[in-house]
């Protein structure tokens, strides 16, 4: 069944796709890699408007940003230069045709009353195109940046329903009154709705059980993890298989339907070879190292056995935890074909410069996609 109030073309992205793809993380300088290479992604607007007509030209399903408000520091100070989410989704709308573009919202940050308004603006400007992705918590340095104290685990995902639901009465009813714990408003009327009356696709991240459990109670899309590489055998993916049917009968057991989403970090070269020397000139010779050991401060890393630590150190210089897809063509379309076989909805793509490689990966990868069946374009 389709969400409550979620049109089957919101829901598919309005593509026939098994496979979405998108590109993710793109309003913030240097995008998910963690180096100091000249030609690292500078996230500025023009990059960001070209990016986002080449996705729209070239048939691909979502455009996903990351909200963050200061940078990480370092070198490059990662992260330091980003564009804020809504606004940005709301003038890329306005110039594509095709391409669902997600906002990221930060509850503790954002009045219900005011994210709603600036929702349906964008999601009028896109003609029902616009999506949320939710977030409960983040670092808690920037939210000291707003005097903002969002509380504990727990109480972070109860003000993240309560938004919700008061957000999802926004878009459906006038002239009401709600009273809860976090917040009380009274003659709440706003207009317009959401486009033809419909509610933007919904998408979480959230990693703990609290958050899982928000992801399959209101959304429709959870963007998760899924630890796979190039060669891993059939068992890996039957495994993957598993987790994901395991997700999805989560969320049936609650009357919903639910898609399950994962990002990637890509570097596709014509060999093997010349892929993996990239990356380890990006993320090896050229890593953002202080970036990295703030980040790894900020999660709470640095006290970890010197061998874990490294691995943690790997694996967000890579893309801060995401999949290091780094091969052919061949082998990456293989990759992605056997992880839509395992019942993956959509990849987040992130590349080094995502407008100079783009080219090469319209080019080459996205017409194996459609030979293996999982992309209709």
């Amino acid at each position: 069944m389709l969400q409550e109030r979620v049109a089957p073309g919101r829901y598919a992205m309005y593509t026939d796709n098994a496979l979405k793809l998108g590109f993710f993380g793109s309003n913030c300088s240097s995008g998910r890699f963690l180096t100091t290479v000249p030609e690292r992604w500078q996230a500025t607007w023009d990059d960001n408007l070209q990016l986002a007509l080449l996705l729209d030209e070239a048939g691909f399903d979502f455009f996903l940003p990351i909200a963050r408000w200061k940078g990480y520091g370092g070198a490059t100070d990662y992260h330091g230069a980003t564009f804020e989410t809504l606004t940005w989704a709301a003038a890329l709308l306005a110039v594509t045709k095709h391409l669902t573009i997600f906002g990221t919202v930060h509850v503790p940050l954002f009045s219900p009353l005011i994210a709603a308004k600036q929702m349906v603006t964008a999601d009028h400007a896109g003609h029902g195109r616009f999506a949320l992705n939710i977030v409960c918590g983040w670092n808690e340095d920037e939210f000291d940046m707003f005097g903002v104290k969002p509380g504990d685990h727990a109480k972070r995902y109860r003000q993240g329903q309560e938004w919700i639901d008061l957000v999802k009465m926004i878009w459906d009813r006038d002239d009401f009154d709600f009273k809860g714990e976090f917040f009380d408003v009274k003659g709440v009327r706003e207009k317009p709705k959401p486009y033809g009356g419909t509610h933007p696709l919904m998408m979480n991240a959230g990693s703990s059980s609290d958050g899982k459990d928000f992801a399959l109670r209101n959304c429709d899309a959870w963007f998760t993890t899924v630890r796979r590489g190039l060669d891993d055998d059939a068992d890996a993916f039957a495994e993957t298989a598993r987790f994901v049917e395991a997700t999805k009968g989560e969320a049936r057991a609650n009357g919903r339907e639910i898609g399950v989403f994962s990002s990637a970090t890509l570097i596709c070269r014509p060999t093997r070879r010349e892929a993996e020397e990239y990356r380890h000139y990006v993320t090896v010779e050229h890593a953002d190292h202080a970036a990295i050991e703030r980040m790894m401060e900020i999660k709470g890393l640095l006290g970890l056995p010197t061998d874990e630590r490294a691995a943690a150190s790997a694996a967000i210089m890579n893309g801060k935890g995401a999949l290091q897809l780094t091969g052919t063509p061949d082998e990456v379309a293989t990759f992605l074909a056997r992880t839509s076989a395992a019942g993956v909805n959509g990849v987040g793509l992130s590349l080094v410069n995502e407008i100079d490689e783009f080219p090469y990966l319209r080019a080459e990868l996205l017409p194996r996609l459609v030979r293996l069946g999982v992309r209709t374009r």
